[in-house]
Formats: C-alpha cells, structure tokens, sequence
C-alpha cells in the first residue's frame, strides 16, 4: 500500500511540473533517494513501467541517484529532482 500511494504522489508531481513547464510529454524523470527510504533504485525501476502507464511520463526514462547520508533532513523520502520532456525541461 505504501509503494502506491508514494507512486500516486510522484506521478501527480510529475504531471503538475510538466505541465507547469509546458511539456507535453515526459521523456526522462530524475529522482533522489533517501539513505532511510523503504525504496531501492531497483525497486523503483521494476515499477516504474506499470506506474507511468496512461500518464504522461508513460515511456518515460528513470534516473536515480541514491544518498548514503542517514542524517540528511529528506532520508526517508523519494524526491522529485527534474523532468525532462519535449520542449525542455522543469524543475521541482
């Protein structure tokens, strides 16, 4: 239940920033890890197909970069950094 509602979020944020930036599609999302979340880079890429599906991140590459720092205010959470689409790029 916990992966799914982190995955509803991410995909709502990923479509607010999109289309606050004007991209009307996503090709490549960038995403942070904490040291502490419940979630591995390879979890994340095994959902990730089924998570975007319908969206408009469907089709869309994943990059993660993982923290090793248990004491950074953010280690328990996944955080959206950037999304790339066509015609640019938003930041979150």
């Amino acid at each position: 239940m916990h992966e799914s509602a982190v995955f509803q979020d991410l995909m709502r944020k990923i479509d607010e920033v999109a289309r606050a930036n004007g991209l009307p599609r996503v090709q490549c999302v960038h995403l942070w890890i904490g040291a502490l979340s419940h979630f591995t880079e390879a979890s994340l890429r095994e959902h990730w197909e089924f998570a975007t599906l319908g969206t408009i991140a469907e089709g869309s590459r994943l990059e993660v970069a993982v923290s090793e720092d248990r004491f950074d205010p953010r280690a328990q959470g996944v955080v959206l950094v950037r999304v790339d689409g066509d015609g640019g790029e938003g930041d979150r």
